[in-house]
């Protein structure tokens, strides 16, 4: 009666614990990136990085966000500044994403931020939360 009981409990174990596994599977035919930078010039590199890896990986090549925190968000609202990055990266197909949170501790005005960047609560966690859904992740 034991080794009933313990057979079917690991059998609905198996069972289930497979079905998990694959339901937390990443897409892995497309390469996802996200950068977390704290400073607005580093974007130049970052989009030059994105077009070379869309160059080399092709069809593989997915999507390619790039998420500002920190104290540099005031320059988010700088035209000369910001126009030509925005420009750059949409030509490469990258997303510029800015930090709420920081936004508001650096009292910068939400309304001022171009509306082609895409403001997100949390950065950090934003981060996290691309990392799994397994975005390859880079802190700079």
């Amino acid at each position: 009666m034991k080794t009933y009981i313990f057979s079917s409990l690991l059998l609905m174990f198996t069972l289930f614990g497979s079905v998990n596994l694959q339901a937390q599977q990443v897409d892995s035919s497309k390469n996802n990136y996200v950068v977390l930078t704290t400073k607005v010039q580093q974007l130049q590199p970052i989009i030059l990085t994105a077009e070379a890896l869309k160059a080399e990986e092709g069809e593989s090549f997915g999507d390619f966000q790039v998420i500002i925190c920190g104290k540099d968000m005031g320059q988010l609202t700088d035209p000369e500044i910001i126009n030509s990055f925005i420009q750059k990266a949409e030509k490469a197909g990258v997303q510029i994403i800015a930090c709420g949170f920081s936004l508001n501790k650096f009292k910068v005005d939400k309304t001022k931020v171009p509306a082609r960047l895409y403001i997100v609560e949390n950065g950090i966690l934003y981060n996290f939360q691309l990392q799994k859904k397994g975005y390859k992740s880079l802190s700079l």
